[in-house]
């Protein structure tokens, strides 16, 4: 009698799935577009490496792999992911602790905290390589000119490391900080009541419920890190990673087929990553903590352990935001390192000499078409994942989120190689490669991870009756979706929207290889001037970016708070 109802419920459900014609049709528009602009540059980076005109062939991939300075590239990239991943999961951790367990005196360091988990964010993806040089360089303020250092340098391992341990451990401190404050305080108070210390409570009580999520920070930081291509392109020196020789295999060498072999090469490495931390880490560290905390933590003022933890992360806080703060001054400067008298002739050169107006134009103009279109799609995906049941959902689920494993450098590959002779290489599709469109296809890929999963947590809050009512009262999807369901996910909608802006707008590592001279493109040009050392320019570029970036960011929190959520629904939660 069961199974007899739950086959009549089944095939009720396809019915009225089949007879929406807007959602059907929706499905069949978002599965091409994934297969199409995701899976198939993959795919083809993939046959390209071992498909040649003689047949199928290892040949490729034992050239490139026979090349000493790739074998070395393979290993300077896994010694900066570890190194990188440890010590971001570590600093992150160490944050995310004094944030939720130390009694802090003002709420000065807790705004510094919020502030340096927001920078990198905000910011493009190589100011700190600019501020590091600039810093610490042969002509930096610090090493010259206040320790009268002159031989030092600071490319390669450890400058790549530094840079990349500041950008990404705002990351694990976010991560980590939601998880510390999920732990039920009665699990250590207990402790603490049997005699143990506050370290032997840390590493019984504390670790043992957070390692899933240490862990999965770890693997966070290290795919960010392996997959980077900015920073060790402007501070790496000789010191190559993947990204970078694959960018120059393409750039320097013309050897598209060997690039794509190496694409296929650093495409396995965070796969394999993204897969242990999405369906193992990710599912475990949710699992080992579970609801609220039952009451508020009893927070540490023992002034032995609250001084040198508050003053070090403070300290390190506050060196970060140095560095952040460095670049506007770097483009304020006459000449970065010998003449320090003010001027705005870097800014004037920008719009007079290189063309910044055309190189904002176009980089504004093509996030801004690529952002709604972004919040758009990712609010779509997370409908149809979260509040639908068909075949193809966990299709369109792993497709959208497997973006967040590509790096930059891959899809560029992959774009060069799917769409500049056509779609496998028949000529179709052809007239998308070099255009403005498949830069704005890129944006949308990119940035289409960070919005899906801020909508699925949304929609997850939503109750399924509230559109059900729509729908007994005769409305299509289409209109409960509009009318009802984006209207209560308007907040997180309207983040996506900003979150696509800025990280289009601060985009490089795939865009710097499908980028024609018709567009110029503020990231492009930064790394142009940084690259030539003519770090005056460069600053002022990334100045401007910057200024852009947190305009959006502020003009989103008062649109969301005057055009958000009603207040009368912020006071019931």
């Amino acid at each position: 009698m069961g199974t007899a109802k739950t086959a009549q419920s089944a095939a009720l459900d396809r019915r009225k799935f089949f007879g929406d014609p807007i959602m059907v049709t929706t499905i069949v528009v978002l599965i091409a577009f994934l297969a199409l602009f995701i899976l198939y540059p993959l795919a083809i980076l993939m046959v390209d490496s071992v498909i040649t005109d003689k047949g199928f062939t290892l040949s490729i991939f034992q050239r490139v792999l026979a090349m000493p300075n790739f074998r070395q590239a393979i290993s300077n990239t896994l010694k900066v992911g570890f190194f990188v991943g440890i010590t971001s999961a570590l600093i992150g951790l160490l944050f995310a602790y004094v944030e939720e367990y130390v009694q802090l005196k003002t709420k000065f360091m807790s705004h510094l905290f919020q502030l340096v988990s927001l920078l990198p964010v905000v910011s493009p993806p190589f100011v700190l390589s600019l501020s590091m040089i600039m810093l610490f360089g042969k002509a930096g303020i610090i090493t010259r000119y206040l320790l009268h250092i002159y031989d030092n340098n600071v490319y390669g391992f450890w400058g790549i490391a530094i840079v990349q341990t500041m950008t990404f451990f705002p990351v694990c401190y976010m991560m980590l900080k939601g998880l510390l404050k999920n732990i039920d305080p009665s699990l250590e108070e207990a402790a603490r009541d049997m005699g143990a210390s506050r370290w032997k409570v840390f590493t019984s009580v504390t670790l043992p419920l957070i390692l899933p999520g240490l862990g999965n920070a770890f693997l966070v930081s290290f795919i960010e890190s392996i997959a980077d291509f900015a920073n060790p392109m402007i501070i790496g020196g000789s010191y190559d990673t993947l990204a970078t020789t694959i960018y120059l295999q393409i750039t320097g060498a013309y050897d598209k087929e060997g690039a794509a072999a190496m694409a296929v090469v650093l495409l396995a490495i965070t796969l394999v990553m993204f897969i242990i931390q999405k369906y193992y880490l990710e599912r475990k560290s949710t699992a080992t903590l579970t609801g609220k905390a039952s009451r508020a933590r009893m927070l540490i003022t023992d002034k032995s352990v609250t001084r040198p933890l508050s003053l070090l992360c403070s300290l390190m806080a506050l060196f970060v935001l140095m560095m952040y703060i460095c670049v506007p001054f770097g483009a304020l400067f006459k000449t970065w390192g010998y003449d320090f008298h003010l001027t705005f002739k870097w800014f004037i050169q920008v719009f007079a000499r290189y063309k910044g107006l055309k190189a904002f134009k176009d980089s504004f103009l093509l996030s801004l078409i690529a952002s709604p279109i972004t919040a758009l799609l990712s609010m779509i995906i997370s409908y149809l994942v979260v509040k639908k049941k068909f075949k193809a959902k966990g299709f369109i689920e792993a497709v959208s989120m497997l973006a967040m494993a590509v790096p930059g450098t891959v899809l560029g590959i992959g774009y060069i190689r799917g769409f500049s002779g056509g779609l496998f290489h028949t000529g179709i599709l052809r007239g998308l490669y070099g255009t403005g469109a498949l830069l704005v296809i890129c944006f949308i890929v990119r940035s289409l991870p960070t919005g899906t999963r801020s909508g699925i947590s949304a929609l997850r809050q939503i109750d399924k009756s509230i559109e059900e009512s729509a729908y007994d009262m005769g409305a299509d999807s289409f209109k409960v979706f509009t009318s009802v369901t984006l209207p209560l996910i308007k907040d997180s909608f309207l983040s996506g929207l900003v979150t696509a802006f800025v990280r289009s707008i601060t985009a490089i590592s795939a865009i710097i290889l499908l980028v024609t001279p018709e567009y110029l493109l503020i990231t492009v040009q930064i790394n142009e001037f940084a690259e030539k050392g003519a770090y005056g320019i460069a600053c002022a570029f990334a100045t401007i970016l910057i200024i852009i970036t947190y305009g959006s960011v502020a003009l989103m929190n008062v649109f969301i708070r005057y055009f958000g959520t009603s207040r009368a629904i912020k006071e019931e939660k």
